[in-house]
């Protein structure tokens, strides 16, 4: 086992890191940038070293800063998180060429499934369904058109790398493709240092599925159910359950054989996440994260398997110490992203945390490195909480998370709080009548 790991992010992930660390007996190293110096993580870890100024690209993705941290601190291995390096298949490799140890998958594979076309071909070399739409990344608007004419409109075109939404336009006709191919191409450029983009068939509301897989190097491998993250904004997801209210349990049991297949197949170790479109009773790849998810939180507790912890032990070289047959799925749970941004305008809203007072009781779980007094910076994501409630049936589950949202005290900044409450309020979110363009629809009828 590893004897001390350096954590390679910040706010509530790098915090969920350092206690499962913690459990493990691992001494940690937290990094920070200079607004951060007081940040939760940074004061919980064993250690703690500045690696920039504020700025992203100072700290958090100034990769040499963050290997001479390790190199200086003796750590033995690299935890990504989620975001920044977490995907980063030249910043694995730097970490490999010093001896270092990358806590996710192989190189090989952050690079594969991180390059969207690649993926899709790896997966449909496999069997496993994908998205209808090109092969390849575009060269032309012809080739573009000769594609959209033969899967039929509407469709969509995406960036090959990177996420967030970015470099995703929906095309209805040949028109609206030959205006959008130009801007998407320079879209996807100033964001992600390249031009590739593709084209898919564009399903109209469809739900995002996505199943949790664990893989260890000798090739045992495991799922831990599926995830419904269809409530989303702008492509972002805001709420997320588990199980889905939608899917059958013979859906259940056939989408998550396919993938443990199909995943053992390819020879992948590490976390996983593959996540899917669903309609009309059917599955289609879109994408596989080869990091832990925000999102990982309802599947711990749905299972009562520590994901970071697995996530460690593979990293070291460990098996899985349980098969499927002993993972015991067991009732409902839901997860709140809390963002600090305005609940009407959605701008963002960093500050000062003036007074703070987390919800309680039995089936709650809070991640959050939030605390009176701290700074909630302008210059990272905004999410600054996670509402994780657990009860025995999705009814209770949706009953108690509301209690725990109106029980919230975040004072000091303005959250996306109020939103929650309408979403869970409302009939569709109710009855799990909902897709991935149900929020944008909603919040343009009551906002």
């Amino acid at each position: 086992m590893f004897k001390k790991i350096l954590i390679a992010n910040r706010g509530e992930i790098a915090l969920r890191i350092v206690r499962t660390c913690r459990d493990l007996g691992i001494k940690t190293v937290a990094v920070h940038s200079l607004i951060d110096k007081d940040s939760m993580h940074v004061r919980l870890a064993d250690e703690a070293i500045c690696i920039g100024k504020s700025s992203i690209k100072d700290s958090y993705l100034n990769s040499f800063a963050i290997l001479s941290a390790a190199e200086i601190t003796n750590s033995d291995a690299i935890h990504p998180g989620a975001g920044f390096f977490s995907e980063n298949y030249e910043f694995a490799s730097m970490v490999k060429k010093h001896k270092i140890n990358f806590i996710g998958p192989t190189t090989e594979q952050i690079k594969s499934f991180g390059d969207k076309i690649t993926a899709k071909k790896l997966m449909k070399k496999n069997k496993f369904p994908v998205i209808p739409g090109s092969d390849n990344y575009l060269k032309s608007i012809d080739e573009a058109i000769m594609i959209a004419k033969k899967i039929g409109y509407p469709v969509i075109l995406k960036a090959g790398s990177g996420g967030g939404g970015k470099g995703i336009r929906v095309i209805k006709n040949r028109k609206e493709l030959i205006a959008n191919f130009t801007i998407v191409k320079q879209e996807v450029k100033n964001s992600f240092g390249n031009e590739n983009i593709y084209l898919e068939k564009f399903f109209d509301n469809p739900r995002h599925i996505e199943i949790q897989i664990v893989a260890d190097k000798g090739g045992n491998i495991v799922h831990l159910g599926e995830r419904d993250c269809s409530i989303q904004r702008n492509k972002q997801k805001i709420i997320e359950e588990t199980p889905s209210p939608t899917l059958s349990n013979s859906e259940r049991k056939k989408i998550c054989a396919l993938v443990i297949k199909t995943i053992k197949k390819i020879g992948y170790e590490s976390l996983g996440t593959v996540e899917l479109l669903y309609k009309n009773k059917k599955f289609y790849f879109m994408e596989m994260n080869t990091r832990v998810q925000i999102e990982h939180t309802i599947t711990e507790r749905i299972t009562g398997i520590d994901l970071i912890k697995q996530q460690i032990k593979i990293a070291a070289g460990q098996k899985i110490s349980f098969k499927q047959k002993d993972v015991q799925f067991s009732g409902h749970s839901i997860q709140c992203r809390i963002n600090a941004e305005d609940p009407h305008s959605f701008i963002p809203s960093p500050g000062r945390i003036e007074e703070y007072h987390s919800p309680g009781g039995p089936g709650v779980r809070i991640d959050s490195a939030l605390y009176a007094g701290c700074i909630v910076p302008h210059q990272y994501d905004n999410l600054i909480s996670k509402i994780i409630i657990y009860s025995r049936n999705r009814d209770e589950a949706i009953l108690r998370l509301k209690r725990c949202l109106i029980e919230y005290v975040i004072n000091g900044v303005k959250t996306n709080i109020p939103l929650h409450l309408k979403i869970l309020n409302s009939k569709d979110y109710i009855r799990g009548n909902y897709h991935i363009n149900w929020l944008d629809k909603f919040l343009s009828i009551n906002y």
